[in-house]
């Protein structure tokens, strides 16, 4: 049996815990503030919507100016060409983006709708044809992703002011509450006798 505070080497998963207990308040503010984020994201789908775009198209402008300058720096080597076209590429639908964002918001959430009734469709079939431990939760999955996408689908093109923000803004809560998650785990890590 292996008791902290032994001459024994402690479990790495335990040791790494307690590095990490010293960051546990740090853990738990930074989800809160991640949560608030997000839960403003929802509130305000609309300028999160805008600001994911416009932030994906500064990011991909950068990306493509990065990449032309790396491939004349490397000119020597054989993928010169591709890169130059790859960030070019890039610095045009970059501009495009920042250019037109509610355009390119309309084309994502489409395609996101697009994605989400494929996909959805696909995991019904698969749980009814296919016999396997948890087929109930594939197909709810599936169910759910269907109607989202059939949602989206028929509030296209309003969906795209607002489901892009929504997205992001739950997936920013769910960040944040694992960050409150590790910081209470780390936390309630005992300290080993010395």
């Amino acid at each position: 049996m292996n008791i902290p505070g032994t001459t024994q080497a402690l479990n790495p998963k335990y040791e790494e815990c307690l590095r990490l207990h010293k960051c546990w308040l740090w853990f738990i503010v930074l989800g809160i503030i991640i949560m608030a984020v997000g839960t403003a994201a929802i509130a305000y789908s609309f300028l999160a919507t805008l600001t994911t775009v416009l932030l994906f198209g500064y990011l991909l402008l950068a990306g493509g100016i990065v990449q032309i300058v790396n491939a004349f720096l490397g000119r020597g080597w054989r993928a010169f060409f591709l890169h130059i076209v790859v960030g070019l590429l890039q610095i045009v639908v970059g501009g495009f983006m920042i250019e037109r964002p509610l355009l390119l918001a309309e084309f994502l959430t489409l395609l996101l709708a697009v994605s989400l009734i494929v996909g959805g469709g696909m995991r019904i079939v698969f749980a009814i044809v296919e016999s396997f431990s948890g087929k109930g939760w594939v197909l709810l999955n599936g169910l759910v992703s269907l109607l989202l996408g059939i949602s989206i689908w028929r509030q296209w093109p309003e969906a795209s002011l607002w489901v892009i923000g929504l997205f992001v803004g739950i997936d920013l809560i769910f960040n944040g509450w694992s960050w409150v998650m590790l910081g209470l785990l780390v936390k309630s890590v005992p300290r080993p006798a010395t």
